[in-house]
């Protein structure tokens, strides 16, 4: 009868196993790290404050501001695009009343320094946020001489500012061609 020799697995041999465990926890967990944002299980960051010297304000239409080199929209707010509807004037003549928005948000911010908060952004990656020039609050202001509208998600003196603006007809409430109701559903 031969005699049969039961050798027992080196050393290293045996912790191939628990190796390969740990390796596969450790890979898994870099990419969780990579895959996952920072602030999903987190607190959230705030969002930051944008400040703009008067010089680096550009209008881009009736809600849009360039600050420097950061786009941002006003929030709550909704102004036509050039071309989207005709106004009437003081004269009793007709005008562009995108334009005429996009004028009057210029003549809010002239001269002024821009001090912003920004809350999000919107659905085309622009920042979104409430803006004051001299202490003034741009979508509030806006939206009191009638070239802006309320959205829905404004604040309630917001509505009311809209509400007075249009029974006092000013601004896109001047006989608006198509009406504000028209073109408000498009956005």
């Amino acid at each position: 009868m031969r005699t049969r020799r039961i050798f027992r697995p080196s050393p290293a041999a045996r912790l191939r196993a628990p190796l390969a465990i740990a390796t596969g926890i450790g890979l898994f967990g870099l990419l969780l790290s990579v895959a996952v944002p920072r602030d999903l299980l987190g607190s959230a960051r705030p969002l930051p404050a944008l400040a703009s010297a008067a010089g680096e304000v550009r209008v881009l239409d009736g809600e849009t501001l360039r600050l420097g080199d950061q786009v941002l929209r006003l929030q709550a707010v909704q102004a036509p695009a050039r071309g989207q509807a005709r106004c009437r004037d003081a004269a009793g003549g007709t005008t562009d009343c995108g334009a005429a928005a996009a004028e009057a948000l210029a003549r809010l911010v002239a001269g002024r320094d821009l001090a912003c908060q920004i809350s999000g952004a919107d659905r085309r990656g622009r920042a979104l946020g409430t803006c004051e020039a001299g202490g003034i609050e741009l979508g509030a202001a806006l939206v009191a001489a009638g070239w802006a509208l309320a959205s829905g998600s404004a604040a309630p003196g917001l509505a009311a500012a809209e509400a007075a603006a249009r029974q006092g007809g000013r601004g896109l409430w001047s006989a608006a061609q198509p009406a504000p109701e028209a073109w408000r559903r498009g956005f």
